[in-house]
């Protein structure tokens, strides 16, 4: 049975928490809303960077398409919402229930360590999209929470492995899906563009085009609705655990209603916005992708992701997505695999959890030390300050829907320490 607590509960000696931690709340709520509209934009390529690089769908048509099809995704299973709630942080006992002595003052010191950790996934966010890096907003996501939650309660306070009986906690549902999921999409994604160029050889290339490209279009829905399915519901066990937090909320089987509506709409917005820089990338940069190659890739990707979504398992669709057209390009004989810019997307993946760590650990000793809802304040506002800078850098050797499939140039390798390489122009 589903219990909803409005207002939270008074804590003795502690009135005032009830305005503060509102306050941070909505703080938090606000900031994972902000967190899934930035993962909309920097996963879209995940889905829609080969279809647009063979031309399969015109760019806009591309993101217009995905951002519908994350919608739609983000009701259709919970699994990896509750991976969030019950894997990550240690914030309830055996019965599901908030701990009491992480409830004082209404659960405003919870609430920061929360708004600490989605400040570091967005502004990791951030900074890979404007290099042009396909990284993982799931990772920077548990890395931002992972770090403030041992700024703020120890290495004990994350829930590491599990009770020892499963795959569990952020070693089983985050770190091994993260080393396993695309080397398993790679091999797919290689064997069935192997499989498909064997099957159509000796058939003109204006037949297998045509027809892959309707392939494709299936293929990239499939995935948009699967990264809907997995990544939406992030945000939403996020907010779910803030509610929990604070009183709000104390059933850890279900999410409610307000919480999934309100982040499957930001993450369709975010998509549709379209991350033009890290499409280029995926769909330019790592291979040539021909349809047959972009129908294989995106098949495979899907199967994959669609799997972990209803075994729980809080993977990365770019791991998947990157792994699956790296693989694509390893199938199709002749094909070029720039591995320059593959291995630059492995840098970043293996810093992706201790740099957002790092930021959310920084942000809750901030906050902390400011204190209050004074400090939740000043959290809010750096992240504000640091997206628009990065926002306005962005300007600067602008790509978008106009300029996103020119041909790769050898000097477009994206780094993090490096300026930005515009694309040439069109």
């Amino acid at each position: 049975m589903t219990l909803t607590l409005w207002p939270p509960p008074r804590c003795v000696g502690h009135d005032h928490g009830v305005t503060e931690t509102s306050v941070i709340l909505a703080l938090v709520v606000l900031t994972a809303l902000a967190f899934d509209f930035t993962n909309g934009f920097h996963d879209t390529a995940n889905a829609m960077a080969t279809s647009i690089a063979t031309k399969a769908l015109r760019p806009k048509t591309a993101v217009a398409l995905s951002g519908i099809l994350n919608l739609v995704g983000a009701f259709l299973s919970v699994e990896v919402a509750l991976t969030v709630t019950n894997a990550v942080v240690k914030i309830q006992d055996k019965t599901g229930a908030p701990k009491t002595e992480l409830l004082a003052d209404g659960g405003s010191g919870l609430l920061l360590i929360i708004l600490a950790g989605l400040v570091g996934g967005i502004v990791w966010n951030l900074l890979t999209w404007l290099v042009g890096l396909p990284s993982s907003s799931s990772h920077a996501l548990f890395g931002g929470l992972v770090g403030a939650t041992i700024a703020g309660l120890g290495w004990g306070g994350v829930n590491w492995n599990g009770d020892g009986s499963k795959l569990d906690g952020v070693v089983g549902k985050v770190l091994l899906p993260a080393v396993l999921s695309p080397v398993i999409a790679a091999l797919v994604a290689a064997v069935g563009t192997w499989i498909i160029f064997k099957i159509t050889a000796g058939v003109a290339a204006r037949f297998t085009d045509k027809g892959f490209k309707w392939g494709q279009i299936g293929s990239a829905s499939l995935v948009s609705l699967a990264h809907g399915t997995n990544d939406a519901q992030k945000t939403m066990g996020v907010i779910t655990l803030a509610l929990i937090a604070s009183g709000h909320w104390s059933d850890t089987d279900n999410i409610p209603l307000w919480v999934k509506v309100s982040a499957a709409l930001a993450i369709a917005l975010g998509t549709y916005l379209g991350g033009w820089r890290i499409i280029r990338t995926l769909g330019k940069g790592l291979t040539d992708i021909s349809p047959p190659q972009g129908t294989a890739a995106q098949s495979g990707a899907a199967a994959v992701i669609l799997a972990s979504s209803h075994l729980g398992f809080a993977l990365s669709t770019t791991h998947v997505a990157t792994g699956s057209v790296l693989g694509s390009g390893l199938g199709r004989p002749g094909a070029t695999v720039r591995w320059a810019v593959a291995g630059r997307m492995v840098a970043a993946w293996m810093i992706t959890l201790p740099a957002a760590g790092l930021v959310g650990a920084l942000m809750w000793w901030i906050g902390d030390a400011v204190g209050g809802m004074a400090g939740a304040l000043v959290v809010f506002t750096l992240l504000v300050l640091v997206s628009v800078a990065m926002w306005m850098r962005s300007r600067s050797g602008r790509v978008d829907a106009d300029n996103v499939n020119d041909e790769w140039d050898s000097s477009e390798i994206p780094a993090i320490s490096e300026k930005p390489v515009p694309a040439p122009a069109s």
